[in-house]
């Protein structure tokens, strides 16, 4: 289980929206071996006024934030299999430089997950986590 969270500044973000979408899960199954049909993406798009830059580093008006909220178990291998992924496939598919990419991973016990209404713990998934 992953639900993923994309920030940006509005007007840069929403007319990517779609080819970023696509990128972070092609990302998402292949590092993690999600299920093509698994995709929980919400976009933010905001307010140049309300979304923070942090300045230097080559950063820009494209500067996006993914935060990335799943189970525990996944090993340090593909998250950092992912977080690579997502940097070269933000920039070949959507443009994105690595520059403009902040990547946060939060992992957490199942029994902290409620969906179909069981928790995560009580779910039979259709795929592997531990991968």
């Amino acid at each position: 289980m992953a639900q993923i969270k994309i920030y940006g500044v509005a007007e840069h973000l929403n007319p990517v929206k779609a080819r970023m979408s696509e990128a972070i899960h092609a990302c998402v199954v292949e590092a993690l071996k999600f299920p093509v049909d698994k995709r929980a993406h919400r976009f933010f798009p905001m307010a140049r006024e309300d979304f923070y830059i942090p300045g230097g580093q080559g950063r820009t008006d494209a500067y996006t934030i993914i935060e990335i909220s799943m189970f525990e178990g996944r090993t340090q291998e593909a998250k950092r299999k992912l977080i690579h992924l997502l940097f070269q496939r933000l920039q070949a598919d959507v443009g994105v430089a690595p520059a403009d990419v902040e990547i946060t991973i939060t992992e957490t016990p199942r029994q902290n997950w409620g969906f179909r209404g069981q928790t995560g713990d009580e779910v039979g998934l259709s795929y592997k986590v531990e991968v």
